[in-house]
């Protein structure tokens, strides 16, 4: 079900005149999402009009779809999709799903976005790129681009995208187009065949390469010598304590945000910033809530209840939790050192993990870097995807076997429902189930830290149920 090329979406999107508001378009690995939650926010601060699409949804399926800061509303989003779906019938398109959704968002973007006017710039769309680049369904947008961003490159997907890191990079890669600057992630000039490649598509186009500083952001019109001596102040975004992975994608953003609004010409990796800059992304970092990553929130109230729906009194009242999509090895790496340095301390304290995959994720890497033989880990899995069918969930007894390997005791720190055999069917109970076990205080592991991981789409599942059971989601 998944079919990346252009041929179905172009058709999808051929009707009708060009789009008037311009495209911001964000390709990566890693950090793309967050990259489009920063600029959109700075968008809307500035009084620019502007709308996201990021993907997949967490909770409802036109969550995806933010317009001005807010999520669309379901009417909305239906007669956009309905647009949508009748065309791709009449014409016998047969689009993907991803393909009927991006073609619903552009919709959207051209219904919400004003065009410019001598009062006002046009609008600005911020799109992410599903899978890839070159051939994914949001490339065919028919807006002209203002930047593109191509964040953090890793390996994910190789089954659709390669094998190696610079097979990938040219999938990403595959977004840039002629005249256009494309702000760019600085550790991917730190990977030799990665930057090659990103630098001879760069060449081929005619694009110019943006690498920001993140560290500027730290000091206010700081200067680094030869000697790598630097000078000035500490500046507001230096007091939020941000982790390096967040403060570069704060720096690309902004980055692209300035290009794209006209303050920079392709040189903002050159600029000093200003503490009227930093005051400004420190706000922006400040106030912006990115649900599902590094997310802290009370779980409790998925514990208040029984099957039958009546409150349970020996229930905890609050149950502080971590919840981050990490989904493959490098969104694992950046989660390990966070939880090593907020939750595990210097007295290397143990976690209990609620973990669950999607199938044919390289669960041995993942799990290498989150775990320590000390810890707790309870296996669960996810429901259906709405619109992505074709997602399933790994079986918990892989993961639990590759805890085990890496020393976890499967007597007394391993949590599961290992009746399910290799297909992993999902158990609507299994959260629930486990937060219960990881939570219980007769073994004297009650304290320890939470952290559900492993999957956009666990955390998908945690924030539709904590809706439902009246918790605080911290969604749009």
């Amino acid at each position: 079900m998944i079919d990346l090329g252009l041929a179905r979406i172009g058709r999808l999107l051929q009707h009708g005149p060009p789009p008037a508001w311009k495209a911001i378009h964000v390709a990566g690995t890693n950090g793309k999402g967050s990259v489009c939650a920063y600029l959109s926010a700075m968008l809307h601060a500035r009084g620019v009009p502007s709308a996201r699409f990021t993907s997949p949804h967490l909770v409802d399926r036109w969550d995806c779809i933010v317009v001005d800061e807010r999520v669309v509303s379901e009417n909305a989003f239906r007669a956009a999709e309905q647009a949508v779906l009748q065309r791709d019938g009449a014409e016998q398109i047969g689009a993907t799903e991803f393909e009927l959704l991006t073609a619903t968002a552009f919709e959207v973007f051209n219904a919400s976005l004003p065009p410019a006017s001598s009062s006002r710039t046009a609008g600005f769309g911020v799109v992410e790129c599903g899978l890839g680049g070159s051939l994914d369904a949001t490339t065919a947008m028919r807006a002209d681009r203002a930047v593109t961003v191509v964040t953090r490159i890793g390996l994910d997907h190789q089954g659709l995208l390669g094998n190696t890191a610079a097979a990938i990079a040219a999938h990403k890669a595959g977004i840039m187009r002629p005249g256009v600057p494309c702000v760019v992630d600085p550790a991917n000039r730190d990977d030799l065949a990665v930057r090659d490649v990103l630098e001879a598509r760069a060449r081929d186009v005619g694009a110019t390469l943006v690498y920001p500083d993140p560290l500027l952001l730290l000091r206010c019109g700081s200067t680094t010598t030869t000697q790598g001596d630097s000078s000035g102040s500490v500046s507001p975004v230096a007091r939020l304590g941000l982790e390096p992975h967040q403060l570069t994608s704060l720096a690309c953003a902004y980055a692209a945000f300035r290009i794209a609004t006209g303050q920079d010409e392709g040189a903002a990796a050159d600029n000093i910033y200003t503490e009227a800059d930093t005051a400004f992304l420190a706000s922006i970092a400040r106030q912006l809530r990115w649900p599902g990553r590094l997310q802290t929130l009370d779980v409790g109230p998925l514990l208040q209840a029984d099957e039958d729906g009546h409150t349970t009194a020996s229930a905890p009242s609050a149950v502080p939790a971590l919840l981050d999509g990490a989904h493959n090895p490098q969104s694992a790496d950046a989660l390990a050192a966070y939880v090593n340095k907020h939750l595990r301390g210097d007295e290397g304290r143990a976690i209990t993990w609620i973990l669950a995959a999607s199938r044919g994720k390289d669960l041995d890497e993942i799990l290498r870097l989150l775990l320590r033989p000390g810890d707790r880990v309870a296996a669960v899995t996810f429901g259906p995807v709405d619109g992505m069918p074709w997602v399933k969930p790994a079986a918990p007894r892989s993961i639990l076997d590759r805890a085990t390997a890496l020393g976890v005791n499967a007597a007394t720190n391993q949590h599961g429902d290992l009746t399910q055999g290799n297909e992993g069917a999902h158990n609507p109970n299994s959260l629930v189930s486990a937060l219960k076990w990881a939570t219980s205080r007769s073994e004297g592991h009650g304290s320890n830290p939470v952290v559900i991981a492993g999957s956009l789409y666990l955390v998908s599942d945690t924030l539709r149920l904590l809706r439902a059971a009246g918790g605080e989601t911290g969604l749009p």
